[in-house]
């Protein structure tokens, strides 16, 4: 007996920000280039008065078209975008929901590695007896940090939420996870302005950082080359433990599914750990780097449209802010 993914949904923002659309705004850049190494073509941003929760919202209505919300008593709301300082978001969204006064819900601020810790908690609330049916939100909206002139990162991150049932089940299919994290590298990807040690800064001054791009201390930061030296070292041995933790050997998982940061990034930690391309799952070419909600979404893709057996094992990998990473053994099945 455990706990098992049963259903998942997730929802764009209306407005589609394509290449050709940036391309215009810098015409000195050539995106096709980017598309080619980075693999995301679009990604989906917030209009101005349009939060992370009410993308959220919307992602939990899809699902409940399919399961029935009352069965609902825990929500675990993972989000970097909350709606206010105080009080947790999730207790606004059971209101909004109409779910049972009866719920636990909490936030919990991760970003990338968000939803690999979401689905380890999740176990663990159901395997000790305190919930069977466990809302998992995932949601962010990056877009609103970002720099308007800050290329780079208005290319590779969208906004997105998602949603998703993980129920008491006679078979278990959520195994054994793993974490890691060095907080040494906290700035490699940070706001820093706005919380509780740099109030904003309506006179933050402009920074420029790799080729042209463009913030303040307002505004999303990352040192790009340094988060790719991270992932591309620490993550490959890591993977290698967490299969060795649940007693498992690469033949025998179905398909790696980890954080759909860029395509580039990807590749290189693939071939690191000598994984076939079939067995290597990357989604984001609509859509792009949506945090915390990526592998959701390409849980969801991959078993809607690409899964050919009923069931299957997944290795699944967040990694990024923090720095944070966290990776686990799922089974899923076709059709979530």
């Amino acid at each position: 007996m455990g706990a098992k993914i049963q259903a998942i949904d997730y929802y764009f923002p209306e407005k589609k920000v394509t290449n050709q659309d940036l391309g215009r705004e810098f015409p000195d850049y050539d995106f096709s280039k980017f598309e080619y190494k980075i693999g995301i073509s679009s990604r989906y941003v917030a209009a101005p008065n349009e939060t992370a929760l009410d993308l959220a919202e919307k992602a939990c209505l899809k699902l409940f078209g399919r399961i029935d919300k009352n069965q609902i008593d825990y929500v675990l709301y993972c989000t970097q975008s909350p709606e206010y300082i105080m009080p947790s978001t999730a207790c606004i969204l059971q209101d909004r929901l109409g779910l049972n006064k009866t719920v636990g819900a909490f936030d919990f601020n991760l970003g990338c590695s968000g939803y690999t810790y979401g689905l380890s908690m999740a176990k663990a609330f159901i395997e000790s007896g305190q919930a069977k049916n466990i809302l998992l939100v995932t949601t962010d909206t990056y877009s609103k940090y970002i720099n308007k002139k800050d290329r780079s990162n208005r290319a590779i991150f969208g906004d997105a939420a998602t949603a998703t049932l993980v129920s008491f089940a006679e078979k278990n299919g959520i195994y054994k996870f793993r974490f890691g994290t060095d907080g040494g590298g906290f700035n490699k990807l940070i706001v820093k302005n706005g919380a509780g040690r740099y109030p904003h800064d309506n006179e933050a001054v402009e920074h420029i950082y790799g080729r042209g791009n463009i913030y303040t201390e307002n505004n999303l930061y990352m040192n790009g080359p340094e988060i790719f030296r991270f992932t591309s070292t620490v993550v490959p041995p890591f993977i290698e433990e967490v299969l060795k933790f649940n007693d498992v050997e690469k033949k025998d998982i179905g398909q790696f599914v980890f954080h759909q940061a860029n395509a580039h990034m990807l590749k290189v930690m693939r071939e690191r750990l000598f994984l076939p391309i079939a067995k290597f799952y990357i989604n984001l070419r609509d859509g792009g780097n949506t945090v915390s909600s990526t592998i959701p979404i390409a849980l969801k893709n991959y078993s809607n449209q690409d899964m050919n057996v009923d069931e299957t094992a997944v290795i699944i990998a967040g990694f990024g802010v923090g720095l944070s990473w966290s990776a686990g053994l799922i089974d899923i099945s076709r059709g979530l």
